[in-house]
């Protein structure tokens, strides 16, 4: 991945080998078109099968927005061709128990039960489940769900040592998240309303002009 591009990826968890290939191709596009990236992810299921988990700023994913991206990414891999073989793609959201590959969602998600794997050992361990406590700039600081004995209650995790994160379903992070997607939606609902009563006043203005 190019400097500029790296620059351009604000997600701390980020794919390697080929995937890292493939999100270079399809962040831009999405960019463009209003998303974001959440992960790229090639598997051989189904023959071989490329998974594009994107949402938009305000974390919201519809199936129109799913079949939007679809038809942006599919034009560009289809010109770079980074995949040798036929493949299958699927657009999808993140979903309830998302991975977390940016720091701002640790910040949303806080109080939240997340599984986290470490590229190094972290406390002499490299796996920890527990709630999300805070995070600031550096890092995140875990409340064990259950400590064994001995163990300090809370861990930091630096962001540079995360190499997996993803929220644990819970009946509290269900709630929480359809009530952070109901108030997402009516909020584009409200600015889609606003830009259209702005554009057909605009409208109005050009023809009274006239």
């Amino acid at each position: 991945m190019s400097a500029a591009a790296i620059d351009a990826d604000d997600r701390i968890i980020r794919e390697s080998g080929i995937d890292a290939r493939i999100a270079l191709i399809v962040q831009p596009v999405l960019r463009g078109i209003g998303f974001r990236l959440v992960r790229v992810h090639l598997s051989g299921q189904n023959g071989l099968t490329l998974q594009i988990m994107a949402e938009r700023e305000d974390g919201t994913m519809t199936v129109e927005d799913c079949e939007e991206v679809s038809r942006a990414v599919s034009p560009a891999l289809d010109v770079e061709d980074p995949i040798e073989k036929a493949y299958h793609l699927e657009v999808s959201s993140p979903g309830i128990d998302r991975p977390l590959v940016r720091k701002s969602d640790f910040t949303t998600w806080t109080g939240h039960l997340v599984k986290m794997e470490t590229s190094v050992l972290v406390g002499d361990r490299k796996r920890f489940k527990g709630k999300i406590a805070e995070s600031d700039d550096d890092g995140v600081l875990i409340a064990r769900d259950k400590a064994a004995y001995g163990e300090e209650p809370t861990v930091r995790v630096p962001y540079d040592a995360i190499a997996d994160a993803r929220l644990v379903l819970t009946d509290d992070l269900i709630r929480d998240a359809l009530s952070k997607d109901n108030r997402a939606r009516k909020e584009a609902k409200k600015r889609r309303g606003e830009a259209e009563d702005a554009a057909a006043d605009t409208e109005n203005e050009t023809e009274q002009d006239n």
